[in-house]
């Protein structure tokens, strides 16, 4: 199986692809955009995007792939510890790093890290965290990157702190992106995504009363906007079970007829 991911390779990412698959082919692509471009031109077979983060909560870019850009199924999760260190040259002392650098999401993660050893470091953005790496390296021993572990040893830098994300228990959910449907499985999840024809008081309650009235567990509800009208929203629901389950199947059924446009983006097993 040929696994597309968001590399380069030594990002999590590709840690969560390995997991996945751990015997596949894997094919880096510099955006999360052109995993889901590979995956439709048959480049890959698969296609690994991360969605949600615990401390920055969803990959907007994801969802927005989702709901705009491809017919795609979500095949599978991977729940992915998420574990940053500060890389340097070898040789590099702590008080001489004056530049970090990281992909913008990693440095949010280890701002209380940043503030308190490295107050005066000047912050850069880079596309990812194996990039950072690359950057830090290419300097004069005067730079740090917040990378994985594996992206340091891929490139011959040194571990100067480790596990320097703000929470301990930060994790990121990624999603397997394919065509066809999964079998149920007993333990699944379904993500859909829906509009409404006309603006109107409870059109968003009553959708939601019907997954109540059927006792299925809506464990996540968000929205973004349909980028068509200012104020108009696309809404994002996922749920337990899967769109095969008689009364998942006849939930969808009496809520389709309420909805503008439903998507359904996939049913797929709970990681």
């Amino acid at each position: 199986m040929k696994l597309a991911f968001l590399g380069p390779a030594g990002t999590f990412g590709e840690e969560a692809a390995m997991r996945f698959a751990p015997g596949a082919e894997f094919l880096p692509f510099p955006s999360h955009p052109a995993v889901a471009a590979a995956v439709e031109s048959g480049m890959a077979d698969m296609g690994v995007v991360a969605i949600e983060n615990l401390i920055n909560g969803s990959v907007p870019e994801t969802l927005d792939i989702l709901i705009h850009e491809t017919t795609l199924h979500i095949q599978a999760e991977i729940i992915l510890p998420v574990v940053l260190n500060l890389v340097v040259k070898p040789g590099t002392g702590a008080g001489e790093v004056r530049v970090i650098y990281s992909h913008a999401v990693a440095l949010g993660q280890c701002r209380k890290f940043v503030e308190r050893c490295f107050p005066k470091a000047q912050l850069e953005a880079a596309l990812s965290t194996t990039e950072a790496v690359d950057l830090a390296l290419a300097r004069d021993g005067d730079a740090g990157a917040i990378a994985t572990a594996r992206a340091a040893q891929l490139r011959g830098g040194e571990l100067l702190a480790q596990g320097i994300q703000d929470s301990e228990s930060n994790v990121t959910r990624f999603v397997v992106l394919g065509r066809g449907e999964p079998a149920p499985t007993g333990h699944d999840r379904t993500s859909i995504a829906f509009t409404f024809s006309a603006d109107h008081p409870g059109a968003l309650a009553s959708v939601l009363d019907e997954f109540a009235k059927a006792g299925i567990n809506c464990t996540k509800i968000e929205s973004r906007p349909t980028k068509a009208t200012f104020g108009e929203y696309v809404f994002l629901i996922d749920f337990e079970g899967h769109q095969a389950d008689p009364p998942v199947k006849a939930v969808l059924d009496r809520v389709r007829p309420l909805c503008g446009v439903l998507k359904v983006f996939g049913s797929y097993p709970r990681a």
